[in-house]
């Protein structure tokens, strides 16, 4: 499971962007399915984390959304990794940031299929997304700017929801694209459907991949908010999905996306979500 950071301290810690209230963002990328499915680091059950052949996985088996973690090189690509160093998903070591392009080229994934895997640049994981799949992108460490700018030159604007990890990336992405959706997690201390409103009123967000208490699901959903739970586990199961499901929320991130959908299909709960009533 990745680690994530509750954005409210930090942000209380700041006084950042106490107007943002006033901006309208754009809607969340649009699914065919009711029920979103979202492919943790891509299907990497197999192929190699956030390499392009678990992103195509993904889209073949009709995932609504890939994950994928961005960092910066040292002399400023951006590839898809999750952690700050090679070590553990490829044939080297370092920090990603102390690694030129050229270096990083040389690498390669660490791979169970038998084939040779490179770690992906950005531009060309967009490149497989586009019109396929939306991305759910995990905003590790990397320049707002730089990476609108790719997403821009993609034509993907509409296809990408961006994962905010310090208050610092909520600004920039504001500023550098201020109407891109973005998602993070919420306090667990926002107990009421006033402290709710505040938060997003203070700082707009288009999902959360936490619910805090279950008697929020309705004013979430009244101020525009979805909730992607994570399930993502080496040993995911029913009763893992079932719970997220039973909680009424629009989707979950997994680690298993073809035993996910495969189930949901079978229930009926791919593109008709049982909710309770408000």
């Amino acid at each position: 499971m990745k680690y994530k950071v509750n954005l409210l301290t930090l942000i209380c810690c700041c006084s950042v962007f106490a107007t943002s209230g006033q901006h309208k963002t754009m809607p969340l990328p649009k699914s065919k399915n009711d029920f979103i499915v979202i492919a943790h680091r891509g299907s990497h059950l197999v192929k190699p984390e956030n390499s392009i052949a678990a992103i195509q996985e993904a889209i073949e088996l009709g995932v609504d959304y890939v994950e994928m973690d961005l960092r910066t090189t040292r002399d400023g690509h951006l590839v898809l990794i999750h952690n700050e160093t090679v070590d553990r998903t490829t044939s080297g070591k370092g920090r990603i940031q102390d690694l030129n392009l050229d270096e990083v080229k040389r690498l390669t994934l660490i791979a169970n299929d038998g084939h040779i895997h490179k770690l992906p640049l950005f531009e060309d994981a967009l490149r497989i997304c586009k019109n396929r799949v939306n991305v759910y992108l995990d905003f590790k460490d990397a320049d707002a700017v730089q990476a609108y700018r790719e997403i821009r030159a993609a034509g993907m604007e509409a296809q990408v929801l961006v994962y905010i990890n310090t208050a610092e990336q909520y600004k920039s992405w504001r500023r550098a694209a201020p109407k891109m959706p973005l998602m993070s997690g919420l306090p667990k201390y926002i107990r009421t459907e006033g402290e709710l409103a505040s938060y997003l009123a203070e700082m707009p967000l288009a999902a959360t991949d936490n619910l805090p208490y279950q008697s929020l699901l309705f004013a979430m959903r009244d101020n525009g908010l979805s909730v992607f739970l994570d399930v993502q586990a080496s040993e995911e199961d029913l009763v893992s999905w079932n719970t997220a499901i039973n909680k009424g929320v629009q989707g979950v991130q997994t680690d298993h996306p073809e035993a996910l959908i495969k189930y949901l299909k079978q229930n009926n709960l791919r593109r008709r979500v049982k909710v309770p009533i408000h």
